[in-house]
């Protein structure tokens, strides 16, 4: 964006909205930093303000940064949502809700910057793409313990375990409580294609496309999986229009 990002810093603690404020405003990147110290104020700024950004903190008296978070969600074009917080165990929610990034308190100006490249990433790719966030999907998978976040363009090829989805990455696969019929729905724009009833993949991710006796089969990361009969028209036509 050339004329630079128009900032809104949410927090109810005045030091570190002071803090949050300066350093946005040190970005060569930030055109505007305008500030609220609660959820009611910002949502007031937000409707009379154009605001590209948003860096949110969670815990504050009244409706909290999640709670906001999911008003503008419902917004014609919602800003970009950053969280700056102090409580790394709500980063899952937040991510769920769309957010660009997690910041944890105290706040560090290159981790600041690096969340600065992502949100003027993510508004490209919106303006490049009218209709859509322009944010890429993020997954919270759990792993021993430890939520790890995981990109949608990171998933080679996804399988259905019951109500379970296995995504499975370059680096590993983990299970996710969704069913396959509503990620094959919800990522079919994003390059994957349903090709059985237990699969969808990447287009991005097969190589081949194979005939065998008993029908077709791709080849993902040297591994065939199935084409259904149901579902090798839309494979071919996929394919040959990628």
């Amino acid at each position: 964006m050339n004329s630079g990002l128009r900032a809104l810093a949410v927090d109810d603690e005045a030091p570190q909205l002071d803090e949050l404020a300066f350093l946005l405003g040190a970005d060569p990147r930030v055109a505007s930093v305008t500030v609220a110290s609660d959820a009611l104020q910002a949502l007031r700024m937000l409707r009379d303000e154009g605001i590209d950004a948003v860096f949110l903190d969670i815990r504050m008296p009244g409706l909290d940064g999640l709670e906001l978070a999911r008003v503008l969600r419902r917004f014609v074009k919602p800003p970009s949502v950053v969280f700056v917080t102090a409580h790394e165990e709500r980063a899952a929610d937040a991510y769920q809700l769309g957010a660009v990034d997690y910041l944890l308190k105290p706040l560090r100006a290159d981790r600041l910057a690096e969340s600065l490249r992502r949100v003027v990433a993510a508004r490209g790719d919106a303006e490049a793409s009218p209709g859509t966030d322009g944010r890429e999907e993020v997954i919270a998978v759990e792993l021993g313990g430890v939520t790890r976040m995981i990109h949608r363009s990171a998933v080679r090829w996804v399988e259905a375990q019951g109500d379970y989805a296995r995504l499975h990455t370059a680096g590993g696969s983990h299970l996710i409580r969704t069913p396959l019929s509503a990620l094959a729905d919800r990522w079919s724009e994003a390059g994957f294609v349903r090709i059985h009833r237990s699969y969808v993949v990447a287009l991005s991710a097969i190589s081949e496309l194979r005939t065998t006796d008993s029908g077709y089969v791709v080849i993902v990361d040297e591994l065939p999986l199935p084409v259904s009969r149901r579902h090798s028209r839309a494979v071919r036509d996929r394919l040959v229009g990628y």
